[in-house]
């Protein structure tokens, strides 16, 4: 008993399953353009600019730089906030960085405004301009100069 091969339909048999692999394959985005497409979309007044690296740089009234950065090979967190308004924040920087991390971190908006408003109240005389804090399992730094107030809010990989 010999078997023949017939190498065009061999041929025309893989290339039809090649081709329905790959249509049937989901296209996705970028993980980090469909957070800041969600961003633009949760809050009023935000815009995307452009996506730079693994950074998208936002735009809103209420903050001087807004930035989202997406995890890249070797970093040891999965998303990164980073909000720069005035030395004194307004309520609405503190209710934009609290929209914003609630949507990034998929959290409560309750929960970030709180630790939004801590790191960035501790600030002063007797703790120094540079805080670090932990709340709900989120990395906040917060830092001033003599002109401006700025807040990174990260989420560990392993977690």
């Amino acid at each position: 008993m010999i078997f023949k091969v017939h190498f065009r339909g061999a041929i025309a048999v893989a290339a039809a399953i090649v081709g329905l692999v790959t249509l049937a394959a989901p296209v996705r985005a970028d993980q980090c353009d469909d957070i800041a497409k969600q961003l633009a979309g949760g809050i009023d007044g935000l815009k995307v600019n452009f996506k730079a690296a693994n950074i998208i740089y936002l735009t809103h009234p209420a903050a001087k730089e807004l930035s989202l950065g997406c995890s890249a090979q070797g970093l040891a967190y999965s998303n990164e906030l980073y909000a720069k308004g005035d030395r004194k924040p307004t309520p609405k920087f503190f209710d934009l960085v609290a929209s914003a991390s609630a949507i990034t971190f998929t959290l409560p908006k309750d929960d970030t405004t709180t630790g939004a408003t801590r790191c960035l109240k501790r600030m002063g005389l007797l703790r120094g301009d540079k805080i670090t804090m932990r709340y709900k399992r989120l990395n906040m730094e917060c830092t001033r100069t003599k002109t401006e107030a700025a807040i990174t809010i990260t989420r560990p990989k392993d977690e």
